[in-house]
Parts: C-alpha cells; structure tokens; sequence
C-alpha cells in the first residue's frame, strides 16, 4: 500500500504554501499580534484587539479554503479528509488567525461561508475567539444588524495575543464532529514541524565558542526529539484522516498537541535567551498551541476514549 502523497495532493499543498507567504507573511503575523502598540506586546481585557483581515479572508473562500470538501453542485472541490488536513497544516506553520476550523465547518450549512464573505465562530469551554470579527456564532446565535452579541459575553485576556477571546456564561463544551479537532491537529503538526525547522536553522546560525551551537550534543539531541515528535505526530494525523475514525481521531489529537506544545519549548530552548524576546516569533507559536490545545478536546477527553476502545 503506498502512503505517499499524490500529485495532486503535493500540488495543493505548494500552492497554499505559496499563497500564504504571499498574503500572510513574517510582517503581517507581527501586525497580528500587536495590533497597537507594538513595544506592549499582549492586550488586556477591553483593549484594542486583533483586526481579522476580512480580504484574506476572502481570498482563502476563493481559493477554496473553506469548501474544499463540498460537493462540486455547491461551488465545492468535492475532496476529502486528507487533503483538508494538508491545508490546515499549512495555515498552522504560518499560525494563519482567525476561526478557520469553525468556518469551514459551517460552510454547507452557512450562507456565505464557503466564499469566505460570513465569518462563523464558535463557543468552546465557554470561550468564544474572534466574537467581534465573527457574524455568526454556532450553538449561540443571535445577530442584529450584521452584529453578533451573544448574552453575558465578556472580553477576557487571552494568552495568544493574535486571537481575541470572549467568556461567555454557559461553559459549552467542544464540538461532538470529529472533524474540528482532526482540523486542529493538522494546525498543531503544521506548527511542530516549522518550529522544528526553526530551531535546526538557528542551531545553524548562531555560533558559541566559535562554532555553531548545532554541533553541541545537547542541541542535536533537542532537534532530533522535535523532528521525531512531528514526524509521529504527521503519520497519525495522515491516518485519521484516511479513516476517519473518531478513535485515531483522538489519538492524532494527542500527539499533535504534545508535538505543537513541546517542539516550541525545546525551540526555545535551542534560542536561548533571544527566544523568550518579543522580536522572536516562537512563542507565538507557543502561546497558539495552547490555546488550540484548551479549545479542542482535552488530553483528558481524548484519553478517555481512547480507553473506551480498549
């Protein structure tokens, strides 16, 4: 059996790939996470927050981001599982913001979804990200004039300064489709593999005791770990979405959270010191696996069905 991606499917990937350091590069992450000031970096509760950029948002429904997996008969691609994750792996390396796993979700379902002209969010634990951006709210829905306001919502300070977060009263629990954490996995790989290569770069890089920290033991043996946890990571992703099953589903969950969380911690502690600065973008990629990883299932949850199966 062969497990290699197709043609087309490499096709796919490069050309998100490219479309995305194309509209959403290192500059316009950085704008993302201080929307401000940016020497004050993080936002507290009432403050300005992150603007969605409703173009490229657009741009991502005409590419097909968001109805990829629609029939052909409702403007779709009609493709399937495994190339979805292929290109939420993408919007993870380049950590792309705003709800992109809730709208794509709701692209059969919402007018204007798929074309990226409706914003769909939704409420997890009790917390709704981009609730200004959004004009709908699935499971809390109530627009008045193309304003969203949902009942008791309060802006709470979120760790990732490139996602707004808003506390709603009712503590609603993830999704019950498999597919949204599956989606969520793919951004968590995407995220572990770019930190993985980040931190091979800067091993490279930057020299210590005239010669590049790369060729110290203990920084070969951070970078192998990294890429050995993506790689486990990737080959789980890809099987859940070959089958779909909500147990490897689970299990994908699992190991992409621990490689988006872990990869970015020992990346930062292959940049030393310049990894913990505002400057450096690693802990942004740090600060959006864990909130990916809090929204979605829980460790606890995916565990729990995974103990289930047995």
């Amino acid at each position: 059996m062969d497990f290699q991606l197709t043609d087309d499917q490499r096709a796919l990937r490069a050309g998100v790939r490219e479309m995305l350091r194309r509209r959403f590069g290192r500059e316009a992450l950085r704008a993302a996470a201080a929307p401000g000031d940016a020497a004050a970096p993080g936002l507290a509760a009432g403050d300005a927050e992150p603007a969605l950029d409703r173009g490229l948002w657009r741009e991502l429904g005409a590419a097909g981001f968001f109805s990829l997996r629609l029939p052909e008969s409702e403007g779709g691609a009609e493709l399937g599982l495994p190339e979805a994750v292929l290109v939420f792996e993408e919007a993870g390396r380049v950590l792309l913001p705003g709800p992109l796993v809730a709208t794509h979700l709701a692209a059969g379902e919402v007018p204007g979804a798929a074309s990226g002209e409706t914003v769909v969010t939704e409420v997890s634990r009790g917390l709704v990200p981009w609730l200004n951006a959004a004009d709908v709210v699935r499971r809390d829905e109530a627009a008045e004039g193309g304003v969203v306001r949902v009942a008791g919502a309060v802006p709470v300070r979120s760790v990732d300064p490139t996602t707004p977060l808003h506390r709603v009263p009712e503590a609603t629990g993830p999704g019950t489709s498999p597919v949204g954490p599956l989606l969520t996995a793919a951004e968590q790989l995407g995220s572990a593999a770019r930190t993985c290569e980040m931190a091979v770069q800067y091993a490279k890089e930057r020299e210590q005791f005239g010669q590049p920290i790369g060729a110290f033991q203990a920084v070969k043996h951070l970078c192998a770990q990294m890429l050995v946890r993506a790689e486990v990571a990737r080959g789980a992703v890809y099987a859940a979405a070959v089958t779909g099953d909500v147990r490897e589903i689970a299990a994908a969950a699992l190991l992409a959270d621990e490689a988006a969380v872990d990869n970015a911690r020992d990346c930062l502690q292959v940049y030393g010191g310049m990894g913990f600065t505002w400057e450096a973008d690693v802990h942004l990629h740090l600060k959006r696996a864990w909130l990916r990883a809090e929204l979605g299932w829980s460790a606890g949850e995916a565990e729990e069905m995974l103990a289930a199966a047995l």
